[in-house]
């Protein structure tokens, strides 16, 4: 595992604060333009837009590390499926504590 360039855990929400920096967000895929732009619903409940191709079919929730290309928007570099089913509001609280009292943890 390469630990020289680390993701921070975002929602949409934080996602702003590390614009141009790489990222990791897991979303639940709303739609797919099959050229590159797959819209989701991230674990706070607010849109974003994943650019990138993904390789393959994608589940109902997927991760993805990329680079945060805007405040609502991420350049993703590699794509990995959740499933189905995925606890959002669990995942939501990782991404507050790694941006809160536990950052130093997670960065």
């Amino acid at each position: 595992m390469d630990t020289s360039n680390p993701a921070v855990f975002v929602n949409a929400e934080l996602l702003r604060m590390y614009v141009g920096r790489r990222v990791r967000a897991v979303i639940q895929v709303l739609k797919s333009d099959g050229g590159g732009t797959v819209t989701g619903k991230s674990t706070d409940e607010q849109q974003l837009v994943i650019k990138g191709h993904p390789p393959g079919p994608l589940s109902t929730f997927v991760e993805v590390i990329g680079i945060a290309d805007s405040n609502q928007s991420i350049l993703a570099e590699i794509w990995t499926n959740f499933g189905d089913n995925l606890d959002t509001a669990s995942y939501n609280q990782v991404c507050q504590l790694a941006n809160g009292d536990y950052k130093h943890l997670f960065i």
